[in-house]
């Protein structure tokens, strides 16, 4: 078994610090009882009381509940059904440009893809606004969406799909009833991401948004250009949560299904 050495554990000792130490002093510091944010004046809970009172805040947040579970509803519908052209059809025509335009928002920068959709909704003369985000967010997770409902339909095993068949079972009622409650688990992973990825977005809401969806990440960026509050070191600490708590979700969610087709393969095998 390899040992550690000082100079590895060093290197991941200051990796980790680089990396999560500036998010756990804010999360300290949400708990501050100072109006100063870099001067501690003890343990406190006023300021997450403080955003209740916040209404600016409050309706910030429910906007990006809104968008998030919109957006990661349509991206999961688009992506799954992307995913199972791309496994299913073959090579039909125009494939190579269809997985191209999927998969594109994966590798363009979120600077570009938000002027191309803004000069888009301007274009096809859309008022901006909470549904602008919504199609805007789609785009951008839908990729996400499809890489990980793809990856399961790649080992799934369709002799259970022939076997449905052969027993007279319609191609639509068979994908309904046997592929995709086997593939479930990969489509609330791929929800859960595309939820996580638009609870968090700035860059391209800031481009399609408009009166009335102003989300809760460009509300806090707004704010701290004009100082760090006590307030914002709370509703910070509490996005990072929901988004901790759905990774965790995910992963747990795709682990199980790993196993589960770990011990389908191993049961199939005796």
């Amino acid at each position: 078994m390899r040992r550690f050495s000082a100079i590895n554990v060093t290197a991941v000792a200051l990796g980790l610090a680089f990396l999560y130490l500036p998010i756990a002093i804010m999360v300290i510091y949400s708990f501050n009882a100072s109006r100063l944010v870099t001067v501690w004046g003890g343990w406190s809970l006023q300021w997450y009381a403080a955003l209740l009172h916040d209404e600016a805040i409050r309706d910030a947040a429910w906007a990006s509940l809104r968008i998030g579970v919109m957006s990661a509803t349509l991206a999961t519908v688009l992506g799954t059904l992307a995913a199972v052209a791309l496994v299913r059809m073959g090579r039909f025509r125009g494939r190579m440009l269809f997985s191209g335009m999927v998969y594109a928002p994966l590798v363009m920068p979120e600077v570009i893809t938000g002027l191309a959709l803004l000069l888009l909704f301007v274009a096809l003369d859309l008022g901006r606004g909470v549904w602008t985000v919504t199609l805007a967010h789609t785009t951008l997770t839908m990729c996400f969406v499809t890489v990980v409902v793809q990856s399961r339909l790649v080992s799934f095993d369709r002799s259970l799909e022939e076997a449905a068949m052969d027993l007279g079972c319609p191609p639509w009622k068979t994908f309904l009833t046997v592929t995709l409650p086997l593939i479930a688990p990969a489509i609330a992973a791929g929800w859960m991401l595309a939820f996580s990825l638009s609870l968090d977005d700035l860059v391209i809401a800031s481009f399609t948004t408009g009166p009335g969806a102003t989300t809760l990440p460009i509300r806090i960026y707004s704010q701290v250009r004009l100082g760090v509050k006590p307030e914002i070191n709370a509703i910070c600490t509490i996005l990072i949560t929901v988004v901790a708590l759905a990774t965790i979700v995910t992963s747990l969610v795709a682990k199980r299904d790993a196993a589960r087709r770990d011990r389908a393969a191993l049961g199939a095998q005796l």
